[in-house]
């Protein structure tokens, strides 16, 4: 049984086969974490991984909700004011929902959701 970190992992190296250079993983401050913080020649993405093993309580990522968001936007905040080299860059907010593509399947496959919220 695969945990949290395994499919952070599993995010990280998909976001790299797609191009994107990993900044730093589980970036953590008094306001909460960030799973991974990567970017491209254009932007910087905030990526929240969230895994569920069944979708009846609206899958994974139904699960990255508003108090959630507003979380992630001040952390992310707190990322920019302790790295300002990051700042010019524009922000997105991702999510990679890890979960079962029908019901009764084991596996986890991993759905990129990019823009996933707006910054609150």
């Amino acid at each position: 049984m695969l945990n949290g970190d395994d499919y952070e992992d599993r995010s990280a190296q998909l976001l790299e086969s797609y191009g994107l250079i990993i900044v730093t993983r589980r970036f953590r401050c008094r306001v909460g974490e960030i799973d991974i913080i990567a970017r491209d020649d254009h932007r910087l993405l905030f990526v929240e991984v969230r895994a569920r093993q069944n979708l009846s309580h609206g899958g994974a990522a139904a699960s990255v909700n508003h108090k959630k968001q507003c979380k992630l936007t001040r952390c992310a905040n707190v990322f920019l004011n302790r790295y300002p080299q990051w700042s010019h860059l524009p922000c997105r907010f991702d999510v990679i929902a890890w979960e079962p593509r029908a019901a009764g399947d084991d596996a986890l496959h991993a759905r990129w959701i990019p823009a996933a919220f707006l910054a609150h």
